[in-house]
């Protein structure tokens, strides 16, 4: 009857140290209510901690982020800045022209100086600097706009395609662009512009865009591999998908946060590339853009007749749509690189350790090494003291 009951109880409760999963340890801290011999723990239903505290304690996280939202930037503070700046240039660009008199308008004193009639002055043939710098912001954005699209249409060609496809064509198309990566792209559009008789906005544009694609395109190259051995891309693959539609569907997609981010970056390089051009001579003729702007002030010595409402306010919006669209990409890199988005609340987290780290220990002073023990004169600790005696 013994054996019985022994054998009734080790079927009933069994031994502690034959349920691992009771004796886990979770980061180093031991549950504080435990069931013993069951697996896994149960709460008691008298626990210390009630449910609604549990829930309280738990952190809150926000619901992820799924189909086209997950390829949208995250909001922060650039990204708002970005957009106010970009966004306010390109509504100037769009609506100040119909607003503001013909900038190609002589009628008006020369080098007038900032007015109510004239908010920017006027030059040295007296037509208005704030209808030219509307008129030059849509010049400029035109140029930046075409040039961006070119780029990213052959970086998309010559890098996709031969990630994707392999062999002899990823030789051939990577030949290609290396050949037009070491090509210095600055010098070559100097003489390609050096040579042309009449050089319009659309002519500058396009060379502009056939002559900045090669990085891009290695970018996109590198990526298209990696994606091409994903299993969903082996599985279309196998089911007999089209290498066009495989590419336009499973690869593509999947780019277009960096799409972007190289759109932005050949928009901004597009327009500094061009007011170089202009500064030079070798910019559009018979249009005006902050460019050109820029080289009639130097050269009808603006800069040292002290004139600073012909040169400034080109350059300075040069410089705000190319910080707007700099910080935009800022935040498309967040996407890309996952490590990149954690950054910020790792560092804050770190400051706010060592904050409270500083505060406690103002809070809670370290004893004084150098106190006189039991009316010791030596002021000393244990071992000073016990070397005296000696």
């Amino acid at each position: 009857m013994a054996d019985d009951d022994i054998r009734t109880r080790e079927f009933v409760t069994p031994a502690t140290s034959s349920s691992p999963v009771a004796e886990a340890v979770a980061d180093g801290i031991a549950p504080s209510i435990r069931t013993d011999g069951l697996v896994p723990d149960v709460p008691a239903s008298d626990g210390d901690v009630p449910s609604a505290a549990l829930a309280a304690d738990a952190p809150v996280t926000a619901p992820p982020r799924r189909g086209f939202r997950e390829m949208l930037p995250r909001r922060s503070g650039k990204l708002v800045v970005g957009l106010v700046l970009t966004i306010g240039i390109v509504l100037f660009a769009v609506i100040a022209p119909f607003v503001t008199q013909d900038p190609w308008n002589y009628d008006n004193p020369v080098f007038e100086p900032p007015s109510a009639a004239h908010l920017l002055g006027t030059n040295n043939l007296g037509a208005d600097l704030f209808a030219q710098l509307a008129e030059g912001a849509a010049g400029s954005l035109t140029v930046g706009l075409v040039a961006g699209a070119i780029a990213v249409v052959l970086s998309l060609f010559f890098g996709i395609v031969a990630g994707y496809v392999g062999g002899w064509t990823d030789e051939g198309l990577s030949l290609v662009t290396n050949v037009m990566l070491v090509i210095p792209g600055l010098p070559l559009v100097i003489v390609i512009a050096s040579y042309m008789e009449s050089r319009s906005m659309w002519i500058i544009a396009v060379v502009l865009g056939l002559t900045s694609w090669a990085g891009s395109a290695i970018v996109l190259r590198s990526q298209a591999k990696s994606l091409r051995s994903r299993d969903y891309v082996a599985a279309s693959r196998v089911a007999g998908e089209k290498p066009l539609r495989i590419i336009t569907v499973e690869i593509l997609p999947n780019l277009l946060p960096l799409l972007a981010a190289q759109f932005l970056f050949a928009v901004v390089l597009a327009i500094l590339a061009e007011a170089g051009l202009s500064y030079l001579g070798l910019g559009p003729s018979g249009a005006i853009t902050w460019g050109t702007m820029l080289n009639q002030a130097s050269q009808h010595n603006a800069f040292t007749i002290g004139a600073w409402w012909w040169f400034v306010p080109p350059g300075l919006m040069i410089a705000l749509f190319g910080c707007g669209l700099s910080l935009i990409n800022f935040s498309i890199d967040e996407i890309i690189n996952p490590k990149l988005r954690t950054a910020p609340a790792a560092v804050k987290s770190v400051r706010q350790a060592r904050k409270a780290q500083v505060r406690g220990e103002g809070a809670h002073p370290a004893p004084a090494q150098d106190a006189p023990v039991d009316g010791d004169d030596t002021g000393g600790n244990a071992l000073e003291k016990e070397r005296v005696n000696a």
